[in-house]
């Protein structure tokens, strides 16, 4: 089996070397195509104004200049040779990503690229207790339990349309014993915040991130069973259309377009 790796927290993450060994415990013919630089939120951007750069970073391992979607596009069209993958995996993102943070996601998105493009795909998260460069991540959590997860998926199948995404809770494996298969979740509180600074020369600048509060959250979700302690496996698809509104409007629009009214 043949397998592309690829991630949105860089070429040199922790989280990227973890899903290396992930794919070396399920073939032994693995291939990376990951952004140069972190590309953390850059959800499906595809880089259109300008060149992508490609830097050999080892035996099978490549560097791009560009997004999660960049990677897996140039992994599969023309980085691998002799073939295209069998199986994309995505991750090991640092944080897990769950309910409407799928749609930012980087990690998700190369996962969704792979699947646009015929191939089966992954994504994979660790969480964390707070998300902050000192809190140190259980990689080893993954580690431990996706390969057999992935080879339990790749047994049973999904549609074409679908990825697999799977966040594994911020607990040591030793405390870790349910996998649950869930739905997408969504937060009852807006949990992302613009701060405003000031840089020496008096300009104002914002920096971007995330509140700690707990939300409240739905059983049978992602986001519940990743703060309970379970693994989480959701199926995604990219379709978002909100079919009972579409029958709703169906009542309202169709056939010739309606004129404006004349003001009252």
């Amino acid at each position: 089996m043949r397998i592309l790796l690829t991630n949105d927290d860089g070429i040199h993450a922790e989280g990227l070397a973890s899903l290396e060994r992930i794919a070396a415990a399920l073939s032994d013919d693995v291939w990376v195509a990951a952004p140069e630089h972190e590309q953390s939120g850059a959800s499906r951007a595809l880089t259109l104004s300008e060149p992508l750069r490609v830097r050999q970073a080892g035996a099978k391992r490549f560097a791009v200049s560009g997004t999660p979607t960049d990677c897996v596009m140039l992994g599969i069209e023309a980085l691998l040779q002799d073939g295209r993958p069998d199986l994309v995996l995505s991750g090991v993102n640092r944080g897990h990503n769950t309910a409407e943070d799928v749609t930012m996601s980087g990690t998700v998105a190369g996962a969704i690229q792979g699947m646009a493009l015929g191939v089966p795909a992954m994504a994979l998260s660790q969480s964390l207790a707070v998300f902050h460069d000192d809190v140190v991540a259980h990689f080893e959590t993954a580690e431990a339990y996706a390969p057999g997860i992935i080879e339990r998926l790749l047994e049973a199948g999904w549609p074409r349309d679908v990825i697999i995404n799977i966040n594994f809770p911020n607990r040591p494996p030793q405390e870790v014993d349910t996998v649950e298969v869930t739905r997408q979740g969504l937060r009852d509180i807006h949990n992302m915040k613009a701060e405003k600074r000031t840089d020496l020369r008096g300009r104002d600048y914002y920096w971007m991130g995330f509140t700690a509060r707990r939300p409240e959250v739905d059983e049978g979700t992602d986001l519940a069973a990743v703060l309970a302690g379970r693994i989480s496996v959701t199926p995604l698809h990219i379709d978002l259309t909100h079919m009972p509104t579409v029958h709703t409007l169906k009542g309202v629009l169709g056939g010739t377009p309606p004129k404006l009214r004349a003001p009252a």
